[in-house]
This record gives C-alpha cells, structure tokens and sequence, in this order.
C-alpha cells in the first residue's frame, strides 16, 4: 500500500499544480495593470530578510484611454486578491503531496519491497541501509520525483515567506513555478512511473550500480538538485516580473537570495562530485571534461554571472536586461543537463540511460520550456527600462566584463559537449576531450581570474584609471613576486600552469584588499562572504596549476619487496590479502611507504573489488594527504610475469582545489546569512521608529 499512497500523493501534487497555475493566471488577468496606478500588495508583512518596498508608479507602455469604473475595478481587485489568498495554501499542499510522494519511495527502498520494479532493478536485500536509502534517487525516475519533490517545496516556500513583490508578480512567479512542475509531473506519472509494480515478485533485486555505492554520491544528487531548482526558482522571479513589467530592485531584492542559495549548492556540489571522481574512478583526475560534468559546470557558469547582475539590480539598479537575460540561460542551461543525463544520448557513470521514447519527452519537455523563456525575453525585453547608468570604468563595467568571459567559457563548453551529440546524429562518430576543453577555456579563464581581481577594487558609477592603478599596486606585486619565485621551475611545466600559480597570488591580495582600512569587527559579513569566495577561486586556481604542473605519475608492475619511486616516495608491496565487505569481496594490497629511503613508514591498502549484484569489478584507491599534497595509489590487475600492477601519482597541493571550493561555498553562505541579517535590522529599525 506504500507505492499505492505515493503514486495517489503524486497525482495530488500534479493537480495542485495545475490548480496554482490556474489560480495565478487569474490574478494576473484581473489584477490592475502597472500603469493603472500602483499594484496590489500583499499584505502581512516583510519576506526574511528583506524590506518591502514602497511601489513607485510606473508609466505603461500601453496607457488605458477609458479608465474602468470604480465598481468593476473593485469587483476585479476583489477577484484578484481571492485568488490570490488561495495560491499560498495551494502551493504549500503541493510541496507537501510530493514530499509525501518521495517519501514513500523512500520507504519502498528502506524496506526491500520487492514488489515494486523500481527496487528491484536498483536496490538488493543485502546492501547497507545508506545505499538502499540512496537507491531512491539513485536512477531515472527517483531522480526525477527528488527533482520535483525539491521543486515543489521550494515553490511552498516562495509562498510562505515572500512578501517583497507586488500582488500580480508573485502570483505570476508562482505560476510559472507551477508550470515547470506540471511538465515533469506530466513527465513522471505518463512515461517515468517510479511506483509501478511487478508481478511476480522476485526474491531479490538487481543491487545498486557500485560505482553509485559511495557516501559521496549518497548526497551528491540533492545537492545538485537543490541548486537547479534554486536557478528554477530564480528564473520564475524573472518570468514573473517580466510578465507584469516589474523588473527593477525590488524583484532583484526577491530573487537574490534564490540565486545565492543555488549558486551555493552547485558549488558543493560540483566540488563533491569532483572529489567523488578523483578517489572512486582510479584515474587519478579530477576533472574529465565528462558531458555530465560539463552539464553540472554550465548552470553554474551562468548562475555565477547572474549573482552579480542581480546583486548589482538590487542595490545599483543597473543592469536590468542583463539579469533577466542570465535567469534565461541559467535555467535553460539547468534543462539542458537534465536532458543530457537522463534521456539515455550519453554513456557515462553519472547518466541514468533510458529508452528512446522517454529521451523524446524529455526533449519535448527541453523545447517547451527554453523556447517559451527565449520568446518571452524576445517579447518583453524592449519594456525593460534602463536602469542606472555608469561609466565603463567601473565596478559595473569590470562586471560586465566579468559576465561576457563567464558568457564565452559557458559558449565554449556548451558547444564542445553538444558538437559530438549533434554529429552522431548524422552519422559522424567524433570526440571532444580534455585537452579541447584545457586549451580554449583556460586562457579565457585566466583573463576573468584578473578582472576579477581588479573588480572589487573599482568604485561604483565611475573610477579613474590612475585610482585603480594605485590601489592594484599590492596585487600585482604579489604577481610579480611570484612570477620571479616559478622561473627556476619555468622549464616543462608549460605557460598556462605558470601564469596560474602567478595570478593566483594576484588573485589573493586582490581579495582581501576590500579589508585594507576597514574595521574588521564592523565589516558587513556579505563583504566578508565576497572576500572568502575569491579567496577561494585563488586557492582552487594554485591547486589546479600545481597539479598540472608538477605531478608525478609512475606505473609498475610491483613485487613483494621491491621498492619503486613516485615524487618524494618510496613505495613497497609487502602483500595481498583478501577483503570481505558487506555486498562486496576483494583483494588489497598492503603497501608500506616512506618519505625518503629512511622517513617513518606508513601503510597504505588499495584494494581490487568484485560485487555479485550486479556483477561488476572496480578499483579503490588509497590515498595518503599530507600538507603538501596527496599520495594516489590504485591496485591494477596481477601480471603474468609474477607481482601485480601499481599506478602510483603524486600530486602537490591538489587538495588546494577542493579547499578552495569549499572556501567559494562558505563565502556565499557569509553573503547569505549577511543579507538577511542586515534585512532583519532594517526591519526592526523600521518597527521601532
């Protein structure tokens, strides 16, 4: 009766959702027209973190010649505020059917429910409860209700807690909210039912992809999820205030926070799943250029330079096209990865394949929702007004910049993942790879790493070339210092790498230069946020040179005893002994290792794996971190000449580049919490006077 109640619950939830769209394009039709005279206001009080504006009238394009009388428009706004009071509890019951919907699915993989296909194909009696709980969302159709689940909650809570827009701009924002979930609620319970049953059931299930068997990847997915339903939301605000004409501070003080939270999950997210990959796969990278990473990678492109345009609405109120331009793409860019991972066109550990039928309604779903955002920001770009205006030298211009190489690196890896997909498609079998990818988004990512650098440093409106040249003394000494430090190390390690390291340190100065002066005790945590966040870019910019630069990589056939070298390292296989694991056996490799001929040793067991449900081997590493970098070591299969193969890697300082996106994240985070603490402030000043 679980799968029964969370099958009931989702159509629930799909019927919520149509009814909230219903209900929100009703109070769009009767609600007062901008230049009519001032929207709508909810009333109740002031979303977290935030002030509710005054409205300012706004001159309409289309001006009404005969004015309504007073009784019908009364009529009309009494209409419009019911529906209007109705979409919040519609919203909320929505968010809660389709958490109760994948909470069922949940319970059918806690509880080894044979019964249902879903189980059985992705989930065994014997595994470790974490791994039948992460067996959920674990492939095609769990990933698609913990996509909706997320969605619909986010939506209730744009519903209980904002109270910043206008009346007919939220109501169109939670509508075009309800939109995006009607296609995948369409999507699910018409080609994609996660709850169908199996008759008869069988005595167990098919197991769980190992490579998916990992804590990592147990939270991998909703971390990622929660940042594409973020951009969802984010972009919801821009249809919204496109759709009532409302697109200015207010609207950007509204999706800010959306934004930020999004931007600060994909972060994590991508970080985690980077470090997954570096320690599960046993390639020794962190990085592959993946057509699956990459559809990670290009919403957080697009979300980056979103956080900034509409950072620079909200207070500047500048930039408005801008913004609602990267709420599009961002978006866009979110559908598009989720059509590359599930519609079964691309191989890969990370994708859930699918037959071709539901691939067509994902890529029906692709069409519908990017076509319709592109012409609604055809139609109504031309009534954006202009925002402030400011000089190219600027904070707003060095943005701007910032925005156009975050556009044109977006282009690139858009285009290099999409390429072989639109070739194959005509019969041509080619391959765009890491060194495409290293050789046409580094140099471009290299000239961000110094408009970035000089960004914060700019003032807003309008600077002088001789300021800013005074004030980028510090970072360009530590550019130089550290250009003159590398030579030495200059041969062999190519100009990308050195010019990395060097405009790391750049960077770094650069970053906490906004701090130079100030009173740290009384500096906003937003700023702080901002400082930590490229400090972090810094941090992960020297880890990603030094591990192209200076890595060492041997590959042995290894022997009991025998001593083999990798960087500073000596490794010896003492043995192999056999490993019993929960659902798995394997063989490892104790390998005792020194820092030096005479450096205390230490050990280190990669080991050999084979799971029976499915039947599949895999590799795991054993990795040793130390503070200048990470020892990597991968058990190969036995030679035929006696011993075992061993690859072996030494990377320095590479764990600089998962440090620094943790940095990244917890800077956005300070930003966040800043934001909604100084919101909370003028609130209550506003209270008290």
């Amino acid at each position: 009766m679980i799968a029964e109640a969370g099958l009931a619950a989702l159509w629930l939830a799909a019927a919520m959702a149509a009814l909230q769209l219903l209900l929100a394009a009703n109070v769009v039709r009767l609600g007062r027209p901008s230049g009519s005279g001032s929207p709508l206001p909810f009333r109740g009080g002031v979303g977290v973190g935030e002030v509710s504006p005054s409205p300012s009238p706004v001159v309409s394009p289309h001006p009404n010649p005969s004015p309504e009388p007073k009784a019908a428009l009364g009529q009309r706004e009494g209409l419009s505020q019911q529906f209007a009071r109705a979409i919040r509890p519609v919203a909320i019951a929505q968010g809660a059917l389709v958490a109760l919907a994948m909470l069922c699915l949940i319970l059918v993989f806690a509880r080894s429910d044979m019964s249902v296909r879903l189980v059985v194909e992705n989930s065994h009696s014997a595994k470790p409860m974490l791994y039948k709980l992460a067996g959920a969302w674990g492939n095609h159709e769990g990933s698609m209700l913990l996509w909706v689940t997320i969605l619909g909650l986010a939506g209730a809570a744009v519903a209980v807690f904002e109270r910043r827009l206008d009346q007919r701009t939220l109501s169109a924002t939670i509508g075009a909210q309800a939109l995006i979930a009607i296609g995948f609620y369409a999507f699910l319970l018409i080609a994609s039912n996660p709850f169908a049953r199996v008759f008869p059931a069988p005595a167990d299930g098919n197991g769980l992809n190992p490579l998916l068997q990992d804590p990592g990847l147990a939270f991998h997915p909703p971390t990622l999820y929660i940042g594409y339903v973020g951009i969802s939301v984010a972009f919801s605000f821009a249809v919204g205030a496109l759709v009532t004409r409302e697109v200015g501070p207010a609207f950007a003080r509204a999706m800010r926070p959306w934004v930020l939270g999004a931007w600060i999950f994909l972060t994590l997210g991508i970080t985690a799943g980077s470090y997954w990959a570096y320690y599960e796969l046993g390639w020794g990278g962190w990085w592959f250029w993946d057509p699956v990473e990459n559809a990670s990678l290009m919403p957080w492109l697009a979300a980056t330079a979103l956080l900034h345009s509409v950072s620079v609405l909200a207070t500047r109120d500048g930039l408005r096209a801008w913004t609602i331009m990267l709420a599009v793409v961002a978006f866009s860019m979110s559908m598009i990865g989720t059509f590359l991972v599930r519609s079964g066109i691309l191989t890969s550990v990370h994708a859930f394949a699918v037959d071709p039928e539901r691939g067509a309604f994902i890529l029906a779903l692709l069409a519908i929702y990017i076509g319709g955002a592109l012409a609604l920001f055809a139609l109504r770009v031309g009534t954006v007004r202009q925002g402030n205006v400011f000089a190219p030298l600027s904070r707003e211009g060095a943005l701007v910049v910032n925005n156009l190489l975050l556009s044109v690196i977006l282009g690139i890896v858009l285009i290099g993942t999409l390429y072989p997909i639109a070739a194959a498609a005509f019969g041509v079998q080619l391959s765009v790879g890491k060194p495409f990818f290293d050789k046409t988004t580094g140099p471009v990512a290299l000239a961000l790493m110094v408009f970035m650098g000089a960004g914060p440093l700019l003032r807003w409106r309008r600077d002088t070339a001789s300021a800013l040249l005074k004030r980028m003394t510090w970072p360009v000494a530590g550019f130089g210092a550290a250009l003159i430090m590398l030579v030495p190390f200059a041969w062999g390690i190519g100009v990308l790498p050195l010019l990395g390291l060097a405009l790391a340190a750049g960077l770094a100065v650069a970053s906490v230069a906004p701090l130079w002066g100030r009173n740290l005790r009384r500096t906003p945590l937003f700023t702080w946020g901002m400082v930590v966040a490229h400090l972090g870019i810094a941090v992960s910019l020297a880890g990603m040179a030094c591990d192209s630069a200076f890595t060492k990589e041997t590959l042995v056939v290894a022997k009991i005893g025998e001593p083999h070298a990798v960087g500073p390292y000596w490794v010896r296989l003492k043995g192999l002994r056999p490993v019993i694991g929960p659902n798995w056996s394997a063989i490892a490799a104790d390998l005792s290792i020194t820092r030096g001929q005479d450096g205390a040793p230490f050990i280190l067991s990669p080991q050999a794996r084979y799971f029976s449900d499915p039947p599949t081997s895999t590799t795991e590493s054993a990795i040793a971190t130390k503070l200048d970098g990470q020892l990597y070591t991968v058990l190969g299969k036995p030679d035929p000449g006696g011993g075992y193969q061993l690859r072996l890697w030494w990377k320095p300082f590479v764990t600089f580049i998962w440090l620094g996106g943790a940095m990244v994240a917890l800077g956005g985070a300070l930003s966040l919490l800043g934001r909604i603490r100084r919101g909370r402030v003028r609130v209550a000043e506003e209270h008290e006077a």
